[in-house]
């Protein structure tokens, strides 16, 4: 499951998605530094959007930490939204350019076959693949966040069934949310499971990058 996303856009491109859904986007804690992420991983402090605390009617984005420990102090980095019932104050928003999941790469694709650099001692690297929402710079994957005793608060990528899309390169996939669905995501009177599926074939677009 995805344990890696990029997020290269400028804020004000975010800002401007917002507004065109007429949904005050705020910042509580201040403004972000928002700087480029060419990958961010498990654990990291990402910004999310999620139904404004203090202003009904708008969003704000925060930074918060991607996982938070199970019982076995293991990350829970991705969680099944299956079947379940998330309540909007739970939803977030993780705005992202693309996000990556990984495969075997085939045997006769590993460094060293072609004499341009020695075998790779231990195992093949995997080959890694980008995906994007075809027509978007961007979009967001769905998320859930909660207060954890141990680090504050903290969120997780949820995940559904694989899409023709995905379904060739793992059998579980993040849930892509696209601009116009945003405020949905957040509106209470939504279930989550009308939005917690996968897109059409054709609506994600896998590039390979390693």
């Amino acid at each position: 499951m995805c344990n890696e996303a990029y997020r290269r856009r400028e804020l004000d491109k975010i800002h401007n998605e917002w507004a065109n859904l007429r949904v005050p986007l705020l910042f509580p804690e201040g403004k972000p530094n928002f700087a480029p992420l060419d990958g961010f991983k498990i654990t990291d402090r990402v910004e999310i959007i999620r139904t404004a605390t203090a202003t009904p009617g708008a969003v704000e984005m925060v930074t918060r930490r991607w996982s938070w420990p199970a019982p076995n102090q293991r990350p829970v980095y991705n969680f099944r939204s299956d079947g379940r019932t998330i309540p909007a104050p739970q939803r977030c928003l993780i705005p992202v350019d693309g996000f990556f999941e990984f495969t075997d790469a085939p045997a006769d694709d590993q460094p060293g076959l072609f004499g341009d650099e020695p075998p790779r001692k231990g195992k093949p690297l995997k080959a890694k693949w980008a995906f994007t929402l075809a027509g978007h710079d961007g979009f967001a994957i769905a998320g859930i966040w909660r207060a954890h005793p141990q680090v504050g608060e903290a969120w997780s990528m949820l995940t559904c069934p694989p899409g023709p899309d995905i379904a060739p390169y793992h059998d579980r996939q993040v849930v892509v949310i696209a601009p116009a669905d945003y405020a949905r995501w957040l509106d209470p009177a939504v279930p989550a499971a009308d939005l917690c599926r996968p897109l059409p074939a054709g609506s994600l677009q896998a590039t390979r990058v390693r």
